[in-house]
């Protein structure tokens, strides 16, 4: 084989868990440590099947429902924000509570509460039933209409035109969240924006060096499961920039070899949510099928970290104060 045909990996760079997810995983682990097992988390920290099973086995008990959770027992809220009802039914089943909602989400939350109380008609850009949207909607929901993708646009309708903003899931492309803002700024000309673009630092620093790898891909997997927004946007930003085919798998067990055919170069990514312990597993996998020369591409930098939940800060510093004084 030739060098010009020389069989090679394109690896995106950042991949993997941002800034949100670490803090929400550890904030988990922190708490099993801290209080023992079980530790209820309120539906899955993160959209990650592999990260969810981890947790499990070391006692984490994932509900669906704040209801679920015997009383006097703690609660995680996952990564991706709940709505002020579900704190509420927290404190009525008299449950201690750990918020390990992203503070970049948190951040859309403020301000559609502070643009309902301008009454403002907000417009959510985001896709319905997701988990963060719900959240974000429960903070004004007699405020917000969910707009899913620029052909939502036609069917918008606001109580005043001139007092309407924009706000939006974390997790979207890009791409696609500025054409549908640029729709809506066709239909309601008087539309802000919020004060800062709400798309997070790792879902475009992501989708930035996916596209990049995408240009010289012949096929990109991109590791993350299917109900992680930000990995499926991975995969149509790729399939958008050049890559031939691109696929989102959840490990490298779920790689059909005929992908292979007729590829002499793999792009290589992973969501927001993924260890990088899956994408070690996909690198091993293509190294034995010959894709063994794996080259970092890389745009982009991060260094951003947030701290852990103010419970957990609360009750550590509460603990080293015993310590310092038994």
């Amino acid at each position: 084989m030739s060098a010009e045909t020389a069989r090679r990996v394109l690896l995106a760079a950042p991949r993997g868990y941002c800034a949100g997810v670490d803090r929400a995983v550890i904030a988990v682990e922190q708490a099993l440590k801290q209080y023992g097992a079980p530790v209820y988390v309120r539906h899955e920290i993160v959209h990650n099947k592999y990260v969810v099973r981890t947790l499990e086995k070391k006692g984490a008990i994932f509900v669906e429902e704040t209801s679920e959770v015997p009383p006097g027992e703690i609660v995680i809220f996952s990564a991706h924000g709940v709505a002020p009802e579900v704190h509420r039914e927290a404190e009525r089943g008299k449950l201690a509570t750990i918020d390990a909602t992203c503070p970049l989400v948190t951040k859309v939350h403020k301000e559609a509460v502070r643009f309902a109380k301008d009454d403002y008609d907000i417009l959510l850009i985001g896709h319905e039933g997701h988990e963060e949207v719900i959240g974000t909607s429960g903070e004004a929901p007699e405020h917000i209409t969910l707009v899913d993708g620029p052909e939502d646009v036609p069917n918008v309708e606001v109580k005043n035109p001139e007092k309407v903003v924009w706000l939006s899931q974390t997790t979207l492309s890009v791409d696609e969240t500025m054409e549908t803002v640029d729709a809506l700024k066709d239909k309601f000309p008087a539309l802000i924006s919020p004060p800062s673009d709400d798309i997070c630092y790792a879902t475009q620093n992501r989708q930035t060096a996916i596209k990049q790898v995408a240009a010289e891909s012949d096929l990109v997997l991109v590791v993350g499961s299917k109900n992680s927004s930000n990995s499926v946007r991975l995969v149509e930003t790729a399939l958008a920039h050049g890559a031939s085919a691109g696929h989102l798998v959840d490990h490298a067990g779920e790689i059909d070899e005929a992908w292979l055919d007729g590829v002499t170069t793999v792009g290589l990514s992973s969501g927001a949510s993924v260890p990088d312990v899956l994408v070690e597993g996909v690198l091993e996998w293509l190294a034995e099928r010959g894709y063994a020369d794996v080259e970092v591409v890389q745009p982009v930098r991060e260094h951003i970290e947030f701290s852990l939940p103010k419970e957990l800060r609360r009750d550590l510093r509460s603990e080293a104060a015993q310590k310092l004084t038994g």
